[in-house]
């Protein structure tokens, strides 16, 4: 009896760890030196490399990487299925198009600089026929904010032709535009609008105040003009959805939670960047993008700055006690370029 018994855990074991190795199986992939769970993975390892190293400047948060993450949004929101409806051609949504047909839609206001980002991508892209998406992924991984390891999925379709213009929701917009261009292009609700925000915590502009190059975004509740040197407050996140009843509250949500945060922007994120193509007929090649480092810090308003200077928002929570950094005032440095 206690052999039948010893027999069947050890039959239960090893039945285990078979089906343990069929689900984590990895191939051997032709460079002889990386593995990858699909072997249709495999090509993107040269492709990672190479930006890396040549786009993003051996791995740093800079100027492309900022650019590229933005390109993703560009080229992902460019899609109405009310167009589509009403027999008009609504866009591809993630569909390469922003790259595809540079000449056209960086010629739309909303895209306003971005063809220095197309055109630092297209040698890649044409070099390794891959989606722009890539590049925004693995970009995010460098940057030591508590950014998750974003999801990334191989097989989109080419482009056929451009999106149509004003796909793009711009800085200028009221909340009620906002939400229903995003509502309109993937059923996307408040809180997850809110959480693709977070994406303007690595973010920066050159256009939206030609005074201030290179300028970071703000993210807090305030004016316009933001309360700190050399950045800037976006009106529609500053003055629209921080304050709206239907986004404040999430928006205040995120301020010390950075679990939640990372875990709502990269589900947004995955449903954006997937925007115009089945992701069941797609390959998960999220593996390929590099694990993120952690936050350099906890949530602490700048030097200079504290809870009395928070403008309430949320009718239903007070705004979380935060500690203010020592020291003279914070300057916040442009976004380093190449």
């Amino acid at each position: 009896m206690a052999l039948k018994t010893v027999a069947s855990v050890v039959y239960a074991f090893a039945a285990a760890s078979l089906a343990h190795g069929a689900l984590t199986r990895r191939v051997t992939c032709p460079d002889g030196v990386n593995t990858a769970t699909n072997a249709a993975c495999c090509s993107l390892f040269i492709v990672r490399d190479d930006i890396q190293q040549n786009l993003f400047d051996g791995g740093e948060c800079g100027e492309e990487v900022h650019e590229s993450l933005r390109l993703t949004f560009y080229d992902a929101i460019g899609i109405s299925p009310s167009m589509t409806a009403r027999g008009q051609f609504g866009g591809g949504g993630a569909d390469g198009s922003i790259v595809i047909f540079e000449s056209t839609k960086t010629n739309f206001h909303a895209n306003l600089g971005v063809d220095e980002i197309t055109n630092a991508q297209a040698p890649f892209i044409a070099h390794h026929n891959i989606s722009l998406l890539f590049a925004g992924a693995v970009g995010v991984a460098n940057c030591p904010v508590g950014a998750p390891r974003l999801d990334f999925f191989l097989g989109r379709p080419p482009a056929t032709q451009p999106a149509p213009d004003k796909t793009v929701p711009e800085h200028f917009h009221i909340v009620d535009t906002i939400l229903a261009r995003f509502a309109d292009a993937g059923g996307f609700t408040a809180q997850e609008v809110v959480a693709l925000l977070a994406s303007h915590s690595v973010a920066a502009a050159d256009h939206v105040d030609p005074t201030i190059p290179a300028a970071g975004y703000s993210l807090p509740r305030g004016e316009v003009e933001s309360a700190l040197k050399c950045e800037i407050r976006l009106q529609s996140d500053s003055e629209e959805l921080a304050r709206d009843s239907r986004t404040a509250c999430e928006w205040q949500s995120m301020v010390n939670d950075q679990a939640k945060m990372m875990s709502a922007f990269k589900a947004a994120m995955l449903k954006l960047s997937t925007l115009g193509n089945d992701i069941s007929q797609m390959t998960d090649c999220s593996e390929l993008i590099p694990v993120p480092p952690p936050p350099m810090s906890n949530a602490h308003f700048p030097a200079g700055l504290s809870n009395a200077d928070v403008e309430q928002a949320c009718a239903s929570t007070h705004f979380p006690t935060l500690q203010t950094d020592p020291g003279p005032v914070t300057t916040v440095a442009p976004v380093p370029g190449s």
